[in-house]
């Protein structure tokens, strides 16, 4: 059987940078710090989210999590849009998510999206916006993701 699968492939390397000294002693004794490399790219420091004890001005996982699912989402709506001949100027999101802790660890139920986009073209909202559930069908992160991703979008036309 042929198909048109192509196998990427991606790496990170992730350095803890909270040991103060006593290493992993008791759950006070070491921050949650650590850097984020991807070759070529700049570091990224971060940090576990504040309620496990993590500096609130790094980046959690759960916020990269968060970023990469809207990202995702955005990459391939511009594509269709492209496909489309809709032409976007404009376009943010404001993604929410919504995780339980429980005390095994915890999990994110759901994700939404208010991407608010503007288009050149005011005939084309209502296609422009039904584009982003095709998005999401094409979407490398929200196709690996064990729960839905709504989409509350917002479009306008200049």
């Amino acid at each position: 059987m042929i198909t048109d699968e192509k196998e990427h492939l991606y790496t990170t390397a992730v350095m803890w940078t909270g040991n103060t000294g006593q290493g992993t002693k008791t759950y006070t004794s070491y921050e949650r710090s650590y850097t984020l490399s991807i070759n070529g790219k700049k570091d990224i420091q971060c940090s576990s989210d504040a309620p496990f004890r993590g500096d609130t001005s790094k980046h959690n996982p759960e916020d990269l999590f968060l970023a990469a699912v809207s990202s995702c989402h955005m990459l391939w709506y511009l594509h269709l849009c492209s496909d489309n001949q809709i032409v976007v100027t404009a376009y943010s999101d404001h993604a929410v998510g919504k995780m339980i802790q429980t005390d095994k660890g915890g999990h994110f139920k759901e994700v939404t999206l208010y991407p608010s986009v503007t288009i050149t073209d005011g005939s084309k909202v209502a296609l422009a916006n039904s584009l982003h559930q095709e998005a999401n069908k094409h979407c490398f992160i929200a196709n690996s993701l064990n729960f839905k991703v709504y989409h509350k979008p917002n479009c306008k036309s200049i």
